[in-house]
């Protein structure tokens, strides 16, 4: 995954729900200039229609295919959650311990997603990255992949 920076990997960060840690990734993405403010909406909205959760502790907050106007540049932002946060429901749980928000110019928007799957469908992988203990360490395991 190119254009990795460590100003776009947050670790440690706890959240009380799904909507607070999206909003997180989608502040990121707004504050390294990837997209403008209404992203962060359409985020919100897309995890409303379809979960952004993908199994193995991972989601992919993003935008909606209308929200791609919103978009300047493609940007990824990594958030370590070691506490995990709920992307399901209380009867339900899916516990996400490594978000990737994600913003997409074109076709960069599904091979950014398809990459962070292929990546992270191996559970050691997962493992990897919600136990590294600095920025660099991760950067350095999805610049490998």
């Amino acid at each position: 995954m190119e254009h990795l920076t460590t100003e776009m990997v947050h670790l440690n960060q706890t959240f009380k729900n799904k909507e607070e840690a999206i909003r997180y990734c989608g502040e990121q993405l707004v504050a390294a200039g990837c997209v403008s403010e209404d992203y962060i909406e359409a985020m919100l909205e897309r995890e409303a229609l379809l979960s952004v959760y993908m199994g193995n502790f991972i989601a992919i907050p993003h935008g909606t295919d209308e929200a791609k106007k919103y978009v300047k540049k493609s940007g990824v932002c990594i958030v370590q959650v070691p506490d995990g946060v709920n992307f399901g429901t209380e009867e339900e749980e899916k516990i996400v311990t490594v978000l990737f928000g994600i913003a997409g110019v074109g076709e960069d928007h599904l091979s950014l997603i398809q990459q962070i799957a292929l990546y992270c469908s191996d559970i050691d992988n997962v493992i990897h990255l919600a136990d590294a203990l600095n920025q660099t360490e991760i950067i350095d395991c999805l610049v490998a992949a």
